[in-house]
This record gives C-alpha cells, structure tokens and sequence, in this order.
C-alpha cells in the first residue's frame, strides 16, 4: 500500500510500492543542470523530498538531496556499499554496453572498489598518503616547497605577456598546478610525466582524443609502476607497494591513475572556486583571506561550490526507506554533496557573517570512506591560492561573476576558464617553506629542512622541451 506524503507540487507522492525502474525518472544532465545546477536540485527537493529518482544518460538512479539522508547514506558502509556488483541492473543486464559513464566506474580503483579487499587497500592508501600529509614529515615538507616552486613558475610565466594583462587563470595555473604536483608525488624522473599529464588533461575534458590519451596515459602509469616495482623511491607509488606489495601493475596502474585524475580536476576546481569567490567581492570570504585565513576560506567555498557534486554510486544491500521512497536492493543510489549543503536542515545553520565556518560538510565525504587525500588536496590548494595573492598586486574578473562558462559532469563542476585582468607585484620572492607550514612541534623542530626549490623541480632545460610546458608557452599573449 502506497503511503503518502506532503512533499511535492500536487501535494503527495507515492513512498513504498513504486520501483525505480517504473517511475519514469526526468533525465538530470540538461542545459539547466549545466547552468544552474542549484535550480534543478530545488526542483526535485520540492517534488520529491529528501530523495529523487532520475535519468543519469539512460539509466535510472536515485538522487539523495537531503544533508541528513546524505549522512546516512555516507556513513553506513554496510548497509550502503561501493562496488558494481551490487548493483542489480548491472548484473541483470539492463545497463547499456555504451552507456558514457561506464568507464569511468568500471576503472576497480580505490574510489570505487567494495568488497573485502577495500579495507586492505584503504589502510595502504593512507600509509602511502601520510608522509605527504603529516607536516613533521620531511615529505611533507619538500611537498609544499614543491608546489610553491610550481605555483611561482605558472605564474611567472603568466608574467611573460608583461607585468599587467589578462589570462586565464584556470588553463595557466588552476589546472596545471594540481598536474604538476601529481607528477612530483608520483616519482616521474624529471619531466617525463608531462605527456602523461597532458594526457589526464585530455581524458579529462573527453574530447574526441579522450580514448587515445587514456590508453597512452595508462601505458606510461604501468610503465612507471614497473619502474617503481625494480626501483623503489620517495614516492607515493612506492609507499603504496610497500603497503601492499600483493598490489600487481595493472592494479597499482588504476590506483595511480585516481590519484593523479582526482588530484588534477579537484584541485585545479578547488582553486579557481576559491579565487572566484574572493574576487567576486563577498565581503566574508575576503576578510577570511586578508586575515590570513586560506583554509577557512577554502572551507567556506567547498560549503558553496563543492568541486565534486555527485559521489560514485552506492547500492542498498535491502529494501531500506530513504526520504519518502523505498530503495530496493541493489538500487543505485548517488549523493549530492552540492544539493545536501543547500538542504534547508544544513544551509539554515550556516552564519554567513562569520568567518569562520562549519566543517559539517559533506565535500570530502563523511564516514570510512572519507576522501584520503583531503588533508593533501587542501595543502595544494592552500599554498597555490597564497601564492596567487601573495604574487599579483592585482587580480579582477574579466567577466561579471554570473557570465563565467561552467562545465558539470555527473561527478565534478567547474570552470571552463577563468579570465582575470592582473597586476603583477614587483620583485616577488620565495617564502620559506617553514612560512607554509603548520605551526612548529618540537618533533618537526628537530627535522631537517626542506630541500631548496631547485631541488625538487626538473632541469629548467628539460622543461622547456616538455609537451606540457611548451602547451603553456602558447597561452601567452603579450599586450593581451
């Protein structure tokens, strides 16, 4: 028997006998979803709840809208798994053998796999992951003097078209940064990474040279993890074998390649969010950095504009209710970060007058299953959205803020470009890494210092005959 609610625009919906398959679901990537994302999510909020069944490319999925479903969902890995083999229309065979998202889940990587061997991967994931995460660690260290050293060149390049101009901030820095921090974490020799990385970019924006670009860039991630396996170095590949040395090539193959494509789009999104909304005039966001505060401010953008909006799917184990639907086991059901945060229960309790904000967000996940690279991602996009303002005396939007091309997938939104008029301020220089760092302990007083930027960059010679930096050369537009 149908039981019946006060949500929606005729006043109730059905809530425990309708499958999913039978509902007829309303597909969610539209030119409206593409523009204003927000807008659908209220939609489907006032239509059906908590929870909205929908059309994702042909294939019918439940949308979770609500914070307080999102949680429960998120944090119950029992009951709410990963793994495409709990989900019942695959196995059955009515998900189409070309539907578009397919690759992209059919990739067994740490950020999709379930099953017992999850727990073993997880645990050697933030085994590779902390020497890069811990600040007493010397890793960690050479890290931020790393991603300073990147930040600094992207930007000096910029410099090249002259000391004020225009630029795209996401194709020449936003987007690049992340890339080239991924190759330092991992262990490409000199600049040899950098058709690897041109690769990511390419597979990442699925232009027609999507397919060729991944199967180059997965044949340089198993040649690397070769590498790794004869020769072990400072580096996340071999931190992850050494955790896990049950770990074959092809596996540790698909691990690297989450690692350097969520690292890449992440952050690279993660950081124009944030220079978009501290040059788009928010009095809060810009008190939040003239404090010094990059993180908070960060945290407060995440709140706003997650980079990642939707989260791979999970799959009921039984029939549980959720909102006012029943999910049938092996339902595929996907959380929106983005559309829990505007749910009335979490928006409602977010001062925004304060400068500091909650860190009751979703962004990074909640449960066991929280992003492991959250603390190194943030580092990132800390030190290069410092060394933005730290480096130009001047940065404004080219464009009105509501004029800027967004680009949204199932799973990320951000910009297409970023364009900015800029002036560069005179004479930077380098801070200290120990400036980037987190306040001292007496354990991390007693480790050496960093290495010097010119230790951890490749050979400026070898550079300029990378494919990547060459691509950046070419930006350049003096007198723009």
């Amino acid at each position: 028997m149908a039981v019946e609610s006060g949500w929606g625009e005729s006043g109730s919906v059905n809530t425990d006998d309708t499958r999913l398959e039978e509902l007829d679901p309303q597909p969610l990537l539209t030119r409206d979803y593409e523009m204003r994302p927000s807008l659908v999510y209220e939609r489907l909020r006032q239509r059906h709840g908590a929870v909205a069944p929908v059309d994702l490319l042909g294939v019918p999925a439940w949308l979770v809208l609500g914070y307080r479903e999102a949680l429960q969902v998120l944090q119950d890995d029992g009951a709410w798994p990963k793994g495409l083999e709990n989900w019942r229309a695959r196995t059955e065979g009515r998900v189409p053998a070309d539907w578009p998202l397919g690759p992209s889940l059919e990739v067994n990587h740490v950020l999709i796999q379930g099953g017992p061997g999850y727990g073993t991967l997880r645990t050697a994931w933030d085994a590779a992951l902390k020497p890069f995460q811990d600040p007493r660690h010397p890793q960690a260290k050479r890290l931020k003097t790393a991603v300073t050293a990147y930040a600094d060149d992207l930007i000096t390049l910029v410099g090249q078209a002259g000391t004020t101009g225009h630029a795209d901030l996401s194709a020449q820095f936003s987007r690049p940064l992340p890339l080239m921090v991924a190759s330092h974490l991992l262990g490409f020799p000199g600049s040899q990474g950098d058709d690897a990385l041109m690769d990511m970019w390419r597979v990442l924006d699925a232009g027609p040279d999507a397919e060729p670009a991944l199967q180059r860039l997965l044949g340089a991630l198993a040649e690397l993890a070769a590498t790794k396996l004869k020769t072990p170095g400072e580096d996340f590949p071999s931190y992850l074998l050494a955790a896990h040395p049950d770990l074959s090539l092809d596996e540790l193959a698909r691990e690297l390649f989450m690692l350097l494509g969520m690292t890449s789009d992440h952050v690279g999104i993660l950081i124009s969010n944030t220079v978009v909304e501290v040059l788009s005039g928010e009095s809060s966001v810009r008190a939040s950095l003239s404090a010094g505060m990059v993180r908070e401010t960060m945290n407060r953008v995440v709140m706003r504009k997650p980079p990642l909006v939707n989260f791979v799917p999970r799959f009921a184990t039984e029939d549980t209710p959720l909102g006012n639907y029943t999910i049938r086991a092996g339902d595929p059901v996907w959380v929106s970060s983005a559309a829990a945060h505007a749910d009335p229960l979490f928006a409602d309790h977010v001062a925004p007058s304060t400068t500091v904000s909650t860190r009751a967000h979703l962004s990074w996940g909640a449960g066991r299953r929280q992003c492991p690279a959250r603390e190194l991602a943030s580092t990132v996009a800390a030190v290069g959205v410092g060394r933005l303002f730290e480096r130009f005396a001047h940065l404004d939007l080219a464009l009105p803020v509501d004029q800027l091309p967004w680009r949204s997938s199932p799973f990320m939104r951000g910009l297409r470009s970023l364009p900015v008029r800029y002036e560069l301020a005179a004479t930077p220089e380098r801070p200290p890494v120990d400036s980037l760092a987190a306040e001292p302990t007496p354990e991390s007083a007693a480790e050496p210092d960093a290495e010097s930027p010119e230790s951890v960059l490749p050979d400026p010679s070898a550079r300029r005959r990378s494919s990547l930096w060459r691509y950046l050369t070419g930006l350049i537009r003096p007198g723009r």
